[in-house]
């Protein structure tokens, strides 16, 4: 029997599909409508300390080959996500969730992460480093002296299973650099990768989302080849122990199979989710279980990691 089953971090997943953060997240009702699909699991909107609107509408459109956002982290703020965790882990003990969060300063970072250690929490929590779309603040991922001090900061307190949002990376010494510094913490997974930052998207002579000029993130089968070098890059410079969630141009089962031979351990659907809802879980994965029948592989562990290449 063909099996998509996964973990992070020691916890198990009965699929290794998950929504992205972002999309289909937002609302209580939205996780639920993951949680209940053929998903695994769900990550949250990413959370801030308080509620946020976000950008000026429109911030979001679908486009033919993927999507272009600026969202500017819209949410409802991280009390209203962590009690519905919390709620959830005792409704449902057997499953965990992933939980997305990130400061608009340091402070606020540290804020809501003591917050969340402090709490009782047991699931895995995901710190995003990396959203394009806040006009005046850079992603942190990409100073790597600054997210070297976050790091060794958060560490000095916090213990639950913790795992970051990364940007793309473009430039192979950057790999090396940033795979110096992950490895000096006790990271359970780094996340590869969240939107491309800042593309253009014209219909005729016009933008098609109002924040920043119409600049924004892509997202989307444009994005596949920079995720899956990611993915791959990442998982032949990372310890063993920090695993690869992969995000980026997930439409098909294909697509899911070649994140996971990159090396990724839990394959994420944001821009497909978006323009398919949940029924995209069950689709992606059927047509993942057919290629894994189709070469004699019963598990993910059989082909993870094992690209081939070329002598």
């Amino acid at each position: 029997m063909v099996s998509t089953k996964t973990q992070i971090a020691g916890f198990e997943f009965d699929n290794c599909l998950m929504n992205a953060a972002g999309v289909a997240c937002m609302t209580v009702e939205e996780l639920e409508g993951v949680k209940n699909s053929a998903a695994g699991t769900f990550v949250t909107k990413t959370a801030t300390l308080e509620f946020r609107q976000g950008n000026p509408e429109p911030r979001y459109q679908d486009v033919p080959l993927g999507s272009i956002n600026s969202m500017g982290l819209p949410n409802n703020g991280l009390d209203y996500y962590l009690n519905y965790l919390l709620e959830l882990q005792e409704k449902e003990p057997n499953r965990t969730f992933f939980l997305s969060l990130v400061g608009m300063s340091p402070e606020e970072t540290h804020t809501i992460l003591k917050k969340v250690q402090e709490s009782d929490f047991r699931g895995l929590t995901e710190l995003n480093l990396s959203c394009p779309n806040v006009p005046g603040k850079p992603q942190i991922a990409y100073d790597f002296e600054t997210t070297d001090r976050i790091l060794s900061e958060v560490f000095a307190y916090f213990t639950k299973p913790l795992g970051i949002k990364l940007p793309p990376y473009f430039d192979i010494v950057h790999f090396d650099q940033a795979a110096a510094i992950f490895n000096k913490y006790p990271l359970k997974f780094v996340n590869c990768v969240n939107s491309i930052g800042n593309g253009l998207y014209i219909e005729d002579e016009s933008v098609v989302i109002r924040p920043k000029n119409g600049f924004g993130g892509i997202g989307g089968e444009y994005i596949k080849p920079t995720a899956l070098a990611n993915v791959h890059a990442f998982y032949q410079r990372l310890n063993p122990e920090i695993q690869i969630i992969g995000t980026g141009g997930v439409l098909t089962g294909r697509d899911a199979f070649e994140h996971i031979l990159c090396g990724a351990s839990m394959v994420q659907v944001g821009t497909t989710l978006h323009k398919e809802g949940v029924g995209a879980f069950e689709r992606i994965t059927q047509e993942l279980k057919e290629i894994m029948v189709e070469k004699g592989y019963q598990s993910l562990d059989d082909f993870r990691g094992k690209l081939h290449y070329i002598d």
